[in-house]
């Protein structure tokens, strides 16, 4: 029967091995058949699930009760394939006990060398809507991403490194405890919310992540290249300030 502790082991990697399926499901990346003749089922090789089971069987990852008892769980991350590509794990950055947070997709190159997201230019763009929009400092919010590690390129991250890395961001908004989430793009926003609905039709809209109150709006890089959508923008934006009460913004 085994240990109580050994059985609650074994009852989080049979969590975590339900949310990486189910996940992969949504993405469409696993396409199991309903119904599997009992010995092609036995043929097949079972889906790669070590990362993730790795991730939610560390007891210092889930015991975790500070950013900085998380960031020393995480350590010298090599639970997915972006590790040998990265300079240096991108954790996050600002209050631990910060009201809002913004989440964008993954570090670029900029933040890979430095180890703090978004700090190239639209980086400076978000800095700009902090503190000359909502009149905050960027010390006041917290800032991270939905992957730690930099895809080589810049590609968008892949399925496996999503659910591999994302539980460190679910938990960093457990210690947090935000009032509202910025997610800052598609990639981000979609990831989050478990959608392929276009960006479009999301941002502007309230909705749910795990209990905290989450706004969709563009990304900066995208303003930088779309400047006249930075209306847009500022709508959604006008709209947290509301709920938080900043600025005397309607909600």
């Amino acid at each position: 029967m085994g240990t109580p502790a050994s059985q609650g082991q074994l009852a989080k990697i049979a969590r975590a091995i339900a949310t990486y399926v189910e996940y992969q499901r949504e993405l469409g990346v696993l396409g199991f058949p309903r119904s599997v003749p009992g010995h092609a089922a036995a043929a097949r090789p079972a889906p790669r699930v070590a990362a993730s089971v790795d991730l939610f069987a560390d007891a210092s990852v889930a015991q975790a009760r500070t950013l900085s008892e998380l960031r020393a769980a995480i350590g010298d991350c090599r639970r997915c394939k972006l590790a040998p590509h990265r300079t240096q794990v991108v954790f996050g950055v600002g209050n631990e006990r910060a009201r809002l947070v913004f989440v964008g997709e993954a570090p670029g190159h900029d933040e890979d060398v430095r180890g703090e997201p978004f700090v190239g230019r639209a980086g400076q763009l978000l800095t700009e809507i902090i503190t000359k929009g909502m009149r905050l400092r960027r010390e006041d919010v917290y800032i991270a991403n939905v992957i730690k590690c930099r895809p080589p390129g810049n590609r968008n991250p892949e399925p496996d490194e999503v659910a591999t890395c994302e539980p460190f961001l679910l938990r960093q908004l457990e210690i947090i405890a935000p009032e509202v989430i910025v997610a800052l793009g598609k990639f981000a926003v979609q990831t989050l919310l478990r959608t392929k609905t276009p960006i479009t039709q999301l941002r502007g809209r309230w909705h749910d992540y795990h209990g905290i109150r989450l706004m969709p709006t563009f990304h900066p890089a995208y303003l930088l290249r779309n400047p006249g959508d930075k209306r847009l923008v500022w709508d959604d934006i006008r709209k947290v300030m509301g709920v938080l009460g900043i600025g005397g913004a309607p909600a």
